[in-house]
């Protein structure tokens, strides 16, 4: 049996680390996320970066040896040397008002909606988070960018599978699992 290990990308709230979550379940093999590797462990979250050698020492201590597996989020800039792993990459892009919303409730749920509200303690971090996030699609390609994941995705050697992230997780699933099967 070939290996099944599948990389899904896209700009932050597209449903990358929801369809990874989801994929993993449907097929039974293990997920992992790029931040559980990029950050270290703080409280509260997202404050302290991993140094990239960290990074992909961890990910081949904890899942790259397997035969399979997903890993969803941005890799791009850091985990080229991954790479090779992949048999397939599938890159969700998602209109950013759908984005952008997804962001703000995951902040309030991640922090507390009186957290991330006018006069909260998170308000301005979420507000500069959102920000950021909105500046994907136009963004220059120095940054987290459209420009820079499309660049990125032409110079793979496996296929890429665009997705439209605004769809039904379940119809995302079933995509994906179909574009496997030959691998199953």
């Amino acid at each position: 049996m070939k290996s099944c290990r599948i990389h899904i990308t896209g700009a932050s709230g597209a449903g990358v680390s929801s369809l990874g979550r989801a994929l993993a379940d449907a097929l039974s093999i293990p997920h992992h996320d790029t931040d559980d590797y990029f950050w270290q462990p703080t409280s509260p979250p997202y404050q302290n970066m991993r140094e990239p050698a960290d990074r992909l020492r961890l990910m081949h201590e904890m899942f790259l040896p397997r035969t399979d597996w997903v890993v969803s989020g941005s890799l791009t800039g850091w985990g080229d040397a991954i790479i090779p792993a992949f048999d397939l990459v599938v890159f969700l892009t998602t209109p950013r008002e759908i984005r952008l919303r997804r962001l703000q409730a995951r902040e309030a749920t991640r922090y507390g909606a009186e957290a991330v509200a006018p006069g909260g303690w998170r308000h301005k971090e979420t507000g500069e988070f959102l920000e950021w996030a909105s500046q994907y699609d136009d963004g220059d390609f120095a940054s987290r960018s459209l420009a820079k994941h499309q660049a990125w995705l032409a110079a793979l050697p496996c296929p890429v599978l665009p997705l439209d992230g605004s769809r039904p997780l379940s119809e995302l699933v079933a995509e994906v699992s179909r574009a496997m099967a030959p691998a199953r």
